[in-house]
């Protein structure tokens, strides 16, 4: 109950800041929600013997989700200060993983949303879609697995899952483009646009299991509590991280 409710909370606030809000609203609510994402990110890696990103990260992902421009120099400087940073530490075999962590936090949080603000500059429609085709897919995993599940997809990640959910999740997102691109993205072209949404998909449950992978390393079952029945911002927009940077990257590049 708790889950149905908190998503009846979420979907109206949803729908309105990504499609309609001005960019001041939408722009901060992205940070906003950047930075808790960042901070369950940071806790689970300290469960993992990591130390926390800190300070540094959060700014260095504010700067690299809101700054103007698209230079790739910016996030090879973050890389170098945050190994430089790392020699802080006491111990010289952690300076490594404490860099890897930063950055791979700065990245997979804070970049992966700078796609989403991306991609509402080409198109608010796009952005939608890119969220919430995952979404939908979960929905359909989550009930024909309960069904019919029997073959799991990865038992050492996510003993729950399995391939019946996986595939369903796959095929009711396509069946969910062919209605969402004729009706909302006319421009792009049918065949293509599902074939995006196959692979948004896929890697929006690679996402999944990768954020289960870090939980399960961590020894927790939900990277948060902020959100009642669905556990932290992360394990809610764990699929969207892997799928808006394919999203973007397809439709910037190809000019649908």
């Amino acid at each position: 109950m708790k889950r149905v409710v908190t998503a009846l909370v979420l979907i109206p606030f949803f729908c309105y800041i990504t499609l309609w809000a001005p960019q001041w609203a939408f722009l901060g609510t992205v940070a906003a929600v950047a930075v808790l994402c960042f901070r369950e990110y940071s806790e689970l890696a300290a469960l993992h013997g990591i130390g926390k990103p800190g300070l540094f990260g959060y700014v260095a992902g504010l700067l690299l989700l809101l700054l103007p421009g698209k230079d790739i120099a910016f996030f090879v400087l973050v890389a170098i200060l945050a190994l430089a940073l790392a020699l802080r530490s006491q111990e010289m075999a952690r300076a490594l993983p404490d860099a890897a962590a930063l950055l791979l936090g700065v990245a997979y949080v804070f970049g992966s949303l700078r796609c989403g603000v991306e991609l509402r500059a080409i198109n608010p429609y796009w952005l939608f879609f890119a969220l919430s085709l995952n979404w939908v897919g979960d929905i359909a995993a989550l009930y024909v697995g309960r069904l019919m599940g029997r073959h799991k997809l990865a038992p050492n990640v996510s003993p729950g899952k399995s391939w019946e959910g996986s595939i369903a999740s796959a095929v009711v997102s396509v069946v969910y483009g062919a209605f969402y691109f004729p009706w909302l993205l006319k421009t792009a072209p049918l065949g293509e646009a599902l074939g995006l949404t196959v692979i948004a998909n896929v890697a929006g449950q690679f996402g999944d299991l990768c954020e289960s992978a870090i939980k399960r390393g961590a020894g927790v079952k939900d990277s948060g509590n902020l959100l009642p029945g669905h556990g932290g911002w992360l394990d809610r927009l764990d699929s969207s991280l892997f799928a808006l940077p394919v999203v973007y990257f397809v439709v910037s590049n190809f000019g649908w």
